[in-house]
């Protein structure tokens, strides 16, 4: 089944097992990744990445407040914009590498993502970001304009995660894989940004979630398919339960129905079982939620959550 395919990477692609972002664990990491990638573009496929970045956007934070005193701290718009090109990198050349002798074409576009100034997340931020800090820390740094709150595991910075409305650079996007291009875009959910009254973009504190950000891109770029690469082979049923089951094949109306039950928790699955139904039921092909190392299967139909519109009976 050909087709273009969107493929988005969890932050578990890019880091150690035990979550480290050092360089030499996300080197090794992604290079693991890209041989899956690799395998796809080798059969065929036309593909199109997008990732997470989580842990990198958390390590320029950590260097923002440990070198504020020395240096003016930059804004998130600016880390997302800088992760992106970082990420991007080193997913060129793992790729290259793992296509080798092959000559690769590959591409990464610095991406920018619309949302709405009037958003409500503007005014009740609740995505956490960064490390955990003890209280006193959390409370100096809110002197700073930031705000905090308090976790089971101590404190951490929670930030706007306003919905995404517009890929804005995928026409680039495009141009490049109709040129033959592999192309990375719209890492991290994208680079925030709003239109002011006067038509001019300008980037805003804000994260915007990456699962929902890539079935917005995947629809921009016409893609046929939607595979986004987790931990996990399957989206669960019941999961933390002894009536625990994986969902395999399933339409976007029962798919609803669980969703609606409460069955994918907010800051995990609930994300990506949304993107995969926004993406379906906007007419893509099909959505796929799996473990990296199961995609090439998944895309085959024998394995993961698979989603596509349709009524159940």
């Amino acid at each position: 089944m050909g087709g273009r395919i969107l493929i988005a990477l969890g932050g578990n692609a890019m880091t150690a097992p035990d979550g480290s972002a050092a360089p030499a664990d996300q080197h090794r990491a992604i290079g693991r990744a890209m041989t899956h990638v690799a395998s796809l573009i080798r059969a065929g496929h036309e593909v199109m990445l997008t990732h997470g970045n989580g842990p990198q956007v958390g390590n320029i934070l950590l260097k923002n407040q440990l070198t504020a005193h020395v240096l003016p701290p930059v804004p998130l718009d600016w880390c997302v914009a800088q992760t992106q090109g970082t990420i991007g990198t080193l997913m060129m050349n793992a790729l290259e590498r793992a296509l080798a002798p092959e000559r690769a074409r590959l591409a990464t576009v610095v991406t920018r993502t619309l949302v709405d100034r009037d958003d409500p997340a503007f005014q009740d931020p609740v995505k956490p970001i960064g490390q955990y800090f003890e209280e006193a820390e959390a409370r100096r740094i809110e002197g700073r304009g930031q705000t905090w709150r308090r976790f089971e595991r101590g404190w951490r910075r929670v930030v706007a995660s306003p919905q995404p409305v517009e890929i804005l650079d995928a026409p680039a996007a495009i141009a490049l894989m109709e040129a033959g291009y592999t192309v990375v875009a719209a890492g991290g959910g994208g680079v925030p940004v709003i239109r002011g009254a006067d038509g001019t973009l300008d980037g805003v504190e804000a994260v915007i979630d990456k699962d929902l950000a890539a079935a917005a891109l995947a629809r921009a770029v016409r893609a046929t398919d939607l595979v986004i690469a987790t931990d996990v082979p399957n989206a669960v049923i019941g999961f933390g339960t002894a009536s625990a089951r994986p969902i395999e094949e399933i339409t976007t109306d029962a798919l609803r129905v669980l969703q609606a039950a409460g069955h994918f928790a907010g800051g995990s699955m609930g994300p990506k079982v949304e993107a995969a139904l926004r993406f379906a039921e906007d007419g893509g092909r099909r959505a796929v939620i799996t473990s990296l190392e199961h995609i090439g299967e998944a895309l085959s139909g024998n394995i993961g959550t698979r989603v596509s519109r349709g009524v159940e009976r």
